[in-house]
């Protein structure tokens, strides 16, 4: 996507072609900082801390994290190591752990004298993988907002409601949940996006809300509580959003909050869509609330706010009473039952191990 007119991916390589780049999100919006990764600590570093967020990029920067450690060190002992740490920084997003297995494995079968080369070239293509998922997502997806657009009035605004970052922020490009908008916009549908939040580290208005302006896309951003009201009066034509990890049944884990946007659209007939890409799904897991641990995060994040002060300053706040603690589960999980469909690469389908396994035979 552009910034400015500039084409940017979220991760690429320096000139000398060893060196990770990222952009440092946690300055977002007010800063747009390009960071390098050297080494496998500072991809380690990058995901647990969230200079890097969203499941498919925390999956891009960690085959990016096997490489660094290659270039440095090819052993078995260090091909283990590695994956050991890297996977213990973020334990929820499932694409960490797919590219994690898919380096390894792909790593172990070939002599340590080829690995660095090799594992830079898989994680080159981990992340062009994710942008024609994504793309491919965008275009599935397109064609619901179309279905809704037929139904109106020419030239009627159709609203679109999401939650966290699931776009191209949080992927290598395009973006999940936001594919479908940013082919709508392009294909000239007139779109408008209400832009939740997200506490409480509020990746809805740093992150999204600055993707949505970058690009020029109609948006407005909300409190998390007010999706409910919107539907409730007829503001919001479909819900679209992300997910870190979806279960072989098609429960989805998403950012804190997403089960109850889930609840207020089934109550008002909303429809209710998850963009997933196919490495997101965990099809060791069927039960999403009983089987997927949830990462609980520093309570300062809810007792804290991030921001720019009035003299421009950016810093911490505190909202909270000194003898207040915080408590900070990082993500929910929906139940298939509240999905209306899940957007993938292949088409749409129902939530459902049957739907998902008609997209997905291979898995049978």
């Amino acid at each position: 996507m552009k910034i400015d007119g500039t084409h940017y991916r979220s991760i690429w390589l320096g000139d000398d072609q060893k060196t990770v780049k990222i952009i440092e999100q946690r300055l977002l919006p007010h800063e747009l900082k390009v960071v390098e990764l050297k080494s496998r600590e500072d991809a380690a570093v990058a995901i647990k801390d969230m200079w890097v967020r969203g499941a498919p990029l925390i999956g891009a920067t960690a085959a990016y994290g096997m490489a660094l450690a290659m270039a440095n060190d090819p052993s078995d002992q260090n091909l283990d190591a590695s994956w050991e740490i890297l996977n213990e920084t973020r334990p929820t997003a499932i694409n960490l752990r797919w590219a994690l297995d898919r380096a390894k494995a792909h790593l172990s079968a070939i002599a340590p004298a080829e690995r660095a080369a090799a594992a830079y070239k898989l994680a080159a293509e981990i992340c062009d993988e994710d942008v024609e998922i994504n793309r491919a997502i965008g275009q599935n997806g397109l064609k619901l907002i179309e279905e809704i657009a037929a139904k109106k009035a020419p030239g009627e605004t159709i609203n679109i409601l999401t939650h966290c970052n699931a776009g191209w922020l949080a992927t290598v490009d395009w973006g999940t949940a936001t594919s479908p908008i940013y082919h709508a916009v392009e294909k000239g549908l007139k779109v408008h996006v209400w832009v939740d939040e997200t506490r409480p580290r509020n990746q809805g208005a740093q992150l999204t809300s600055w993707e949505m302006a970058s690009h020029g896309v109609p948006h407005t951003l909300i409190v998390d509580n007010a999706g409910g009201h919107l539907m409730q009066h007829g503001q919001v034509d479909l819900v679209i959003v992300g997910t870190d990890r979806t279960t072989a049944q098609g429960d989805v884990c998403n950012k804190i909050g997403t089960y109850l946007k889930a609840l207020a659209a089934k109550d008002n007939n909303v429809p209710f869509y998850v963009a997933l890409p196919s490495p997101t799904i965990d099809w060791t897991v069927n039960d999403g609330v009983k089987e997927i641990p949830i990462e609980e995060r520093d309570g300062r994040e809810v007792t804290h706010v991030y921001g720019k002060l009035e003299n421009g300053e950016r810093d911490w706040v505190q909202i909270s009473p000194d003898a207040t603690p915080g408590g900070n589960p990082a993500f929910d999980v929906t139940p298939a039952r509240l999905i209306t469909g899940l957007i993938t690469e292949r088409g749409v389908c129902a939530a459902s191990s049957e739907g998902l396994k008609s997209l997905f035979p291979e898995q049978e």
